[in-house]
């Protein structure tokens, strides 16, 4: 999440207070990593489970059952705090909510192209999909509701679900629980690089998944990555990202606190500031330095911000939307007295976040309802964060009848002569045949069209 030279040419001049240390995107791929995925993956395909249990044995030290049972799925819950077990489920039902609010507003439709012609658009579920639940260094115990849930939720009939298990405990009692409250199908204790072949080739006693969802580290997202075309992805995350747009009505503790609440994700997560004020800026920079002293994460988040950290003064409210639409971000906090201008105006981000009390976290444990499986590295650009729609293909129909032919079957014949397709141009004529030539038909299809230019 960087200004390239480029990039910065085509801003006006701002005041950099903090530069990053590290030059270069902090998620390159690793040609080591690509390597040893690709051997993985080509050992999973031809030695099936075999070459599944291996890896499991080697890199998660885990060498009992695979799939967690019915039973000991929907007691997970039991080994848990019971408020975070309440926590988990208040996080479940508010992502669900949304969801269902999302696949209420995709709505089928027909309309009438022509007389006699018809077109349409039908929203079909994905049939299989296959959910990472990661509990590397940190389980993010909302997953399960982003992934698994969100897929149940838009209609998917099939979702299996893999999460690492840790040595001799097996898979983690709260992510667990988290993919029984999202109605996981199956559920699987199987890491990394070997999780997500056993799903896209179909080894856990189902059909190979048709989409592969969820974050994971560099080896997950490498996987997820060489697999895509054989299955469909939801996006390939990097690091976690967090920018903040902040003028001077706001408070640099709250500012600074909110940029190392992303940080603590890994050693290699980008934080940035994005300020019109540079007395806050500087504040700010004082106040990271301050809460570091005494976070328990500072180990993770301090590296994160020396390397990938910055602060960027900005003439104006409209050279903050342009810089912030440069840098992406996955993560977006407005905290300005006018948060409504950059709603209206920014279109580059991931999720965003606006006023001082919307902190990212009420998202990332699901608890706002919104999904935390979101694009980085500047791919906001394109991309959007996972949702409903994710795992429903927008099908279209079209239905022809006999008195729309003279609408249609004479501009596609002299189309398909024109580009010297005959084939095509003889399915129109054998139509337009039977029925009859009606003259002017052809001409008067565009007159709508030619009154508009």
């Amino acid at each position: 999440m960087q200004i390239t030279h480029d990039e910065q040419k085509t801003l006006a001049p701002f005041q950099w207070l903090k530069k990053p240390e590290v030059d270069g995107p902090p998620a390159q791929r690793d040609p080591k990593v690509v390597e040893r995925v690709s051997q993985m993956l080509k050992e999973i395909e031809s030695k099936g489970m075999d070459a599944v249990r291996a890896y499991g044995k080697e890199l998660d030290g885990w060498s009992g059952d695979l799939e967690i049972g019915a039973t000991e799925l929907k007691k997970s819950g039991d080994a848990l705090p019971a408020d975070v077990r309440t926590a988990l489920e208040m996080g479940y039902e508010r992502t669900h909510r949304f969801a269902s609010a999302q696949r209420e507003h995709l709505t089928d439709f027909e309309i009438e192209v022509a007389p006699g012609v018809a077109g349409g658009q039908r929203y079909v579920p994905v049939s299989r999909v296959g959910a990472y639940l990661p509990a590397g260094r940190f389980p993010l115990l909302a997953s399960a509701f982003m992934t698994v849930g969100v897929a149940k939720t838009a209609g998917v009939p099939t979702v299996v679900a893999c999460t690492p298990p840790s040595g001799e405990h097996g898979a983690h009692p709260a992510v667990l629980y988290g993919a029984y409250l999202s109605k996981a199908d199956r559920v699987f204790a199987v890491g990394g690089v070997q999780a997500l072949g056993a799903m896209a080739f179909g080894l856990l006693g189902e059909a190979p998944v048709d989409m592969l969802v969820g974050a994971g580290n560099a080896f997950v997202t490498e996987a997820k990555r060489q697999l895509f075309g054989q299955v469909g992805i939801d996006l390939l995350a990097g690091p976690s990202e967090v920018a903040v747009i902040a003028d001077d009505t706001a408070d640099p503790v709250w500012v600074a606190a909110d940029l190392l609440g992303q940080a603590e994700h890994g050693p290699n997560s980008p934080a940035a500031l994005i300020t019109t004020s540079e007395k806050l800026g500087r504040a700010v920079a004082a106040e990271m330095d301050r809460q570091l002293e005494t976070l328990a994460t500072r180990d993770i988040a301090g590296p994160a911000w020396r390397d990938f950290g910055s602060v960027i003064v900005v003439r104006d409210r409209d050279q903050a939307v342009a810089v912030a639409d440069i840098l992406g971000p996955e993560h977006l906090e407005i905290q300005t007295e006018d948060d409504d201008f950059y709603l209206q105006n920014l279109t580059n981000y991931g999720s965003v976040f606006l006023g001082a009390w919307s902190t990212v976290a009420y998202s990332d444990k699901g608890i706002a309802g919104t999904n935390h499986v979101l694009p980085t590295g500047k791919t906001a650009r394109y991309n959007a964060g996972l949702s409903v729609s994710r795992f429903l293909k927008p099908l279209t129909y079209q239905r022809a009848a006999k008195d729309g032919t003279a609408s249609l079957a004479p501009a596609v014949e002299r189309i398909s002569a024109f580009e010297g397709l005959a084939a095509h141009g003889a399915t129109a004529t054998l139509r337009i045949d039977r029925i009859g030539r009606t003259s002017g038909a052809f001409d008067a299809v565009p007159q709508a069209l030619r009154e508009q230019l």
